[in-house]
């Protein structure tokens, strides 16, 4: 089991009604420590009802609180959907019609799931928080006192790429206890303690838009907002025309409402004019990517990028969850921006993704992908 925390005492648990956080609680309380359980209410009612089964429902409401009576530890329901709409939802939406591609589960584990919820533990007395993501905290040798963030120990399963915004207050009071696991180890475990969720599926949409309709949800959180436009080609002439750029994703080349006569994929898409910019597959290739909002997970890592210069420091860049990391070196600006030049060219690289720094199986950072005026987009 990996500790994140110096001996802490009280645990509380963020308990989403799956296999993974269910072991991690058993596990703690297998370990001695005093442990609650807690899930968080995210969605309003209309949510609710839409991700039936998901982290976001009732029924994993109910899975949670029925793991706790069986491993013997409090349950709570914490109501976290003011935060959830401020600092998830409604951002989501903004960023699909600014053209670009989020990642939701990045903003939650930022600002609900360990801000936000680290914030009510301590209120609630509790001196750690835990959780079932696949990843791990490990206390730096070198450094007592000053916590790693590193990969978890199942390729197939790592989380860490959806964690790299997590800084030392965090991690010095964070508990990843299947971290060390791999997910058919931690569905073992499960079957063994009797719980009921041991042969649950994993959850694989976003839990608000469990249906994976991103553009319907938006129409309809925001309608009238998504105003159509055109497809054009990199020369800007016109291809055809589009119900809104919030339904398309750099990358994409199915659903695109129409043939056009070649294979033919989303290069670039500009929100002010609404255009959707298409274009072969090897216009999706880029050897550099413009990263905002850069977060370290250290002080010192970030004077580590800044000490580097213009040669820039050398790092492993994941760009999308799932996706393997790739060698590139690692530039800072003096706005707080990074630039990313890849060892050799990446396909798709998005705005609105994540890309997170690794050194090994460290996580040293990341930030969030923005337009790229290196790339040949039009």
């Amino acid at each position: 089991m990996t500790d994140g925390a110096t001996a802490p005492r009280r645990v509380l648990v963020a308990m989403s009604g799956g296999v993974d956080s269910s072991v991690a609680a058993a596990l703690l309380v297998q370990a001695g420590y005093d442990v609650a359980g807690a899930t968080m209410r995210l969605g309003d009612e209309e949510m609710d009802q839409a991700a039936e089964g998901g982290c976001c429902s009732l029924e994993a409401v109910e899975d949670a609180r029925r793991v706790c009576y069986r491993v013997g530890i409090p349950f709570h329901v914490l109501d976290f959907r003011v935060p959830f709409r401020e600092w998830v939802v409604e951002p989501f939406l903004d960023a699909y019609l600014r053209g670009e591609t989020p990642n939701p589960c990045i903003a939650c584990n930022r600002f609900v799931k360990f801000e936000a919820f680290l914030a009510k533990a301590r209120v609630l007395g509790f001196d750690a928080v835990a959780t079932g993501h696949y990843a791990r905290v490990e206390e730096d040798p070198r450094s007592p006192g000053v916590f790693r963030l590193l990969r978890g120990l199942d390729p197939h399963k790592d989380q860490s790429y959806a964690l790299y915004m997590l800084g030392q207050d965090v991690l010095a009071h964070l508990l990843l206890p299947v971290g060390g696991l791999e997910k058919p180890e931690t569905r073992r475990i499960a079957a063994g303690l009797g719980l009921a969720v041991s042969d649950k599926p994993d959850s694989q949409e976003i839990c608000f838009v469990p249906d994976g309709d991103h553009a319907g949800f938006i129409a309809a959180r925001r309608p009238g907002s998504g105003r159509p436009g055109r497809f054009v080609d990199r020369e800007g002439r016109t291809l055809g025309s589009h119900g809104g750029v919030h339904r398309f994703t750099v990358g994409q080349r199915k659903g695109l409402g129409r043939a056009f006569g070649q294979r033919a994929y989303v290069v670039a898409i500009d929100a002010a004019t609404g255009d959707v910019v298409l274009g072969p597959d090897e216009a999706l290739w880029s050897g550099t990517a413009s990263v905002g909002d850069v977060r370290f997970a250290r002080g010192s890592y970030r004077a580590e990028a800044a000490a580097a210069g213009e040669t820039g420091l050398p790092v492993e860049a994941q760009v999308r969850y799932g996706t393997k990391s790739t060698p590139a070196r690692l530039s800072l600006a003096p706005d707080g921006s990074a630039r990313l030049a890849f060892d050799r060219p990446v396909r798709a690289v998005t705005p609105g993704q994540a890309a997170v720094f690794y050194r090994g199986d460290e996580v040293l950072g990341g930030g969030t992908i923005r337009r790229n005026p290196e790339r040949n987009e039009g």
